[in-house]
């Protein structure tokens, strides 16, 4: 399915120059200031507030962009959560990923009760508009009393060392929350995670399941299909 890209009306900067800064600061564990960096050496004068503002602005809207042009996630869904410190406050990332390890939706909450798994639970059907065939999660109480609540015609596997595909797809997050020194707010911490669930694993095929070459293929696609997504496609390279 297409997307129509964002409008950059009043940006004096190119597509390029923009996209290329929301892809550093999502792809890899950079800050704010070291994406300046990086651009300055390749003759770019950007602030880091500037590049701020382009990820605020920018980030969620890409990450739509290539949510819609992926294939329809697998029947299987898996669940998990994990703690995180927000200000010193202990709060929990719900996560779901289907079978090919694509992240479904994230949702952070002050909770793990019942009532955060329904939330949970309805926030994933709206979002994916799907129903899976199976739902695997840890054992976690709270899954099974909303599994009954929410979908209670879905098939329930509660199991912890079924669960070790969602588990590992808190890597990401934990290296980026460990860059970042921390969220400073829940409501910070979902948006910037929204658009990195959305953003990160783009990049990110199963690189140890490919020989070089095709890797290369493979990455060449996904960067034509960000291009596309970004408008930057068709446009000529800027410095």
């Amino acid at each position: 399915m297409g997307s129509t890209p964002p409008s950059y009306k009043g940006h004096r900067y190119p597509v390029e120059v923009i996209s290329h800064c929301v892809w550093l600061y999502h792809r890899f564990p950079l800050s704010f200031r070291e994406v300046e960096e990086l651009m300055l050496q390749r003759g770019v004068l950007v602030s880091h507030e500037t590049v701020r503002r382009w990820c605020a602005k920018f980030g969620q809207a890409y990450a739509n962009g290539l949510r819609r042009r992926r294939p329809r996630p697998g029947d299987t869904w898996h669940l998990d959560e994990v703690f995180i410190k927000i200000n010193e406050e202990r709060k929990y990332l719900w996560r779901a990923v289907d079978a090919d390890g694509k992240v479904l939706d994230i949702l952070v909450q002050s909770r793990r009760d019942k009532a955060a798994a329904r939330r949970f639970f309805r926030c994933l059907l709206k979002k994916t508009r799907a129903v899976p065939r199976v739902v695997v999660t840890d054992r976690l109480r709270s899954y099974g009393a909303a599994h009954r609540e929410v979908m209670p015609s879905v098939k329930h596997r509660s199991h912890k060392g079924l669960n070790n595909r969602a588990e590992n797809s808190h890597q990401p997050t934990r290296q980026r929350e460990r860059a970042m020194k921390g969220f400073r707010s829940v409501g910070g911490a979902q948006r910037f995670l929204s658009a990195f669930g959305g953003i990160s694993p783009h990049f990110r095929p199963h690189r140890h399941l490919m020989a070089a070459p095709d890797h290369r293929a493979e990455m060449t696609v996904r960067f034509t299909i960000w291009d596309q997504v970004t408008g930057a496609a068709g446009r000529p390279t800027t410095a």
